[in-house]
């Protein structure tokens, strides 16, 4: 039992509870944010891929969808396990490294980048049908938009998940309601001749639907936004983002693949703008006002996918500069609103440029979208997948160590045997869903060089400029010691506690260091500071690296223990009841150091150490509380 728990406290969710308090969004609020960006995908993925695959856009999304399924089944975990937020850049430090989740931070800012190019021009292009005087000057009126967006951030105008909702909505009511015309116009018979229509004449190779499959990974775009709303999710997390996932699935498998496949199969496609599949559908179908209100409800929404794309970025420089990967300037924020004008300048400007560079050519960008998107679903599934391996891994060291306790003379209960199976299967389709997305990203890497191009450059550079920054703290001594992003069992080692006060841990980590005797000494330190209440919409929080205090006495650990030649690992949680003794179950160490009185946990029953001995220290009673073997 104690090392579920402790691999639940690793993942964060234990001090669910404790972690955010005022969170505000519900389930159905949540799904609005999401659609708000995911629904916006199917305003221009139709037309890019009709440029690449013709009348098999439609087959190549549903193709897709049942791996989007199974990505959301990925997702919602990650927003269960990681109140923080941060997505791919959280999962990647906590299950590999720090380093890991800088490269996260990049790859979710190349698609944050493009996200906000394509949405903003896609935008302007189907308002062009409420307003056709302005097509000369789509590009110079989507710069002006998106650096509008980009000056209202700096003025401070937040978000609101309200608004989101009722974007949202009207958006989803008009997808469902071009839907009922062509339902109700189209005979059924051509309907289902559909299929046989686009395979007409077509032989797939299997690199052909390889690439095809690939491709279509664009109409999900906008996933990814679930796992940067945990910190403002209602608790319980996982009913709300199963609630919210749950709608998302439906309101895009029921919109998605058959508007995608009804614009590139119905429609006239050299007599329409491909850049406008969506509302040219509801026109041909429902008549002007209908094309007229599909415009209107994708301008809207296509505007508010750039305006998160450009609020996700910045929090992603927030988090990365909190990290001392990218300068401290990068957080500076201006005395007259208090917003962070350097990170938000960085993440208008490089759309604009992308968008001046592109000359407003909606096929170039759809083709340099794949690096970041699917570079970001495999780093997350990847990190994932390490992340359960490595509790299941804990989860059996304890077994074997508790097998009078947890098996009956009969033999694996029942409840064992099932769990057992409940997880290999969710372990086998992690695998799976894994293979598939770095099977597409491989693909894209290969078959849209543009895209390897651009991503891999605004990739390198950024993994560059982390490196020397980093490097340049380190030999000023002024860096930060990462944490360990999990903690797992060390048998015999030496766990210290340190305290969130100043005054005693110079003491204890003599102590440690002293005691260790070639083993390895696990630094803990339990915080207490309070949560942040006042979380905005796509913030990233970061416990540790906003906690001085909590550096600055792992950084005196790391320098005694180098000095000492003490092998060092380095664990921050939250000083919440039980959490060394949660740390015992999940390390194994025979003794424990910390100052007397400091650990009331360790007298109790889930301890058990068999003697506590003292040892004064320059005013600090410094207690060992020993087990052996």
């Amino acid at each position: 039992m104690m090392g579920h728990v402790g691999a639940l406290v690793e993942a964060g969710q234990v001090k669910d509870e404790h972690s955010h308090p005022g969170k505000s969004l519900g389930a159905f609020l949540c799904w609005a944010v999401v659609f708000a960006d995911i629904g916006t995908s199917v305003y221009y993925t139709p037309g890019i891929l009709y440029g690449q695959v013709g009348k098999l856009a439609g087959f190549f999304v549903f193709l897709t969808m049942s791996v989007f399924i199974l990505l959301t089944l990925k997702y919602a975990e990650v927003s269960q396990r990681f109140p923080e937020g941060g997505g791919v850049v959280t999962v990647a430090a906590r299950s590999i490294n720090q380093w890991a989740g800088a490269l996260g931070g990049m790859f979710i800012l190349v698609d944050y980048f493009l996200t906000a190019a394509i949405s903003s021009l896609s935008g302007i292009q189907y308002f062009t049908d409420v307003l056709p005087a302005i097509k000369p000057y789509v590009l110079f009126i989507t710069i002006a938009a998106v650096a509008l967006l980009g000056l209202l951030n700096w003025w401070g105008v937040r978000e609101s998940a309200t608004v989101s909702a009722t974007v949202a909505l009207i958006a989803f009511a008009s997808d469902v309601a071009i839907l009922v015309e062509v339902f109700t116009h189209v005979p059924v018979a051509h309907l289902l001749s559909i299929v046989a229509i686009i395979f007409q004449g077509r032989h797939l190779a299997p690199t052909a639907l390889l690439i095809g499959f690939a491709g279509s990974f664009l109409a999900f775009s906008g996933l990814e936004s679930i796992s940067q709303l945990s910190p403002v999710m209602q608790i319980p997390r996982k009913r709300t983002v199963g609630f919210a996932l749950l709608l998302v699935v439906l309101t895009i498998g029921f919109t998605s693949p058959l508007l995608t496949l009804f614009s590139t199969t119905l429609l006239n496609a050299g007599a329409v703008n491909p850049n406008k599949f969506i509302s040219e559908l509801g026109g041909a179908y429902g008549g002007p006002g209908l094309e007229i209100a599909v415009a209107i409800s994708a301008s809207t929404l296509l505007v508010f996918a750039c305006n998160t794309a450009i609020i996700g970025s910045y929090h992603v420089f927030l988090a990365l500069a909190r990290m001392q990967f990218f300068p401290a300037a990068i957080e500076r924020r201006n005395r007259w609103r208090q917003t962070p004008h350097v990170s938000i300048f960085i993440a208008t400007a490089v759309p604009i440029v992308v968008l001046i560079a592109a000359s407003g050519n909606i096929d170039l960008l759809g083709d340099m979208y794949a690096f970041g998107l699917l570079g970001a679903f495999s780093l997350t599934c990847f990190g994932l997948d390490i992340l359960r391996w490595r509790e299941r891994r804990a989860a059996n060291t304890l077994a074997i160590d508790r097998v009078p306790l947890q098996y009956s003379p009969g033999g694996e209960s029942h409840a064992s045997r099932i769990r057992r199976i409940r997880w290999a299967i969710s372990y086998g389709l992690g695998i799976f869903t894994t293979a598939v997305v770095m099977l597409a990203w491989g693909t894209n890497l290969v078959a849209k060089p543009l895209a390897t191009a651009f991503g891999g450059t605004v990739t390198i550079l950024g993994i560059l400029i982390a490196i020397i920054h980093y490097t340049i703290l380190a030999r000023s001594n002024r860096h930060i010691v990462f944490p360990s992003p999990v903690a797992e069992p060390l048998p015999g080692s030496v766990l210290v506690v340190l305290p969130a006060r100043k005054g005693s841990d110079v003491a204890l980590i003599e102590a440690a260091c002293e005691s260790a005797r070639g083993r390895t000494v696990v630094f803990l330190y339990l915080s207490e500071r309070a949560p942040k209440s006042d979380l905005e919409l796509f913030e990233v929080t970061q416990p540790y690296f906003e906690d001085t205090a909590a550096q600055l006495a792992f950084k005196k650990a790391e320098a005694i223990a180098r000095r000492a030649g003490v092998k060092a690992r380095f664990i921050y949680r939250a000083s919440v009841p039980g959490m060394v003794a949660q740390m015992w179950e999940q390390i194994h160490p025979s003794d424990i150091i910390a100052e007397n009185g400091g650990i009331q946990s360790c007298d109790s029953h889930e301890v058990y150490p068999d003697h506590i001995r003292y040892n004064p220290r320059t005013g600090v009673k410094v207690a060992h509380y020993v087990k052996h073997g």
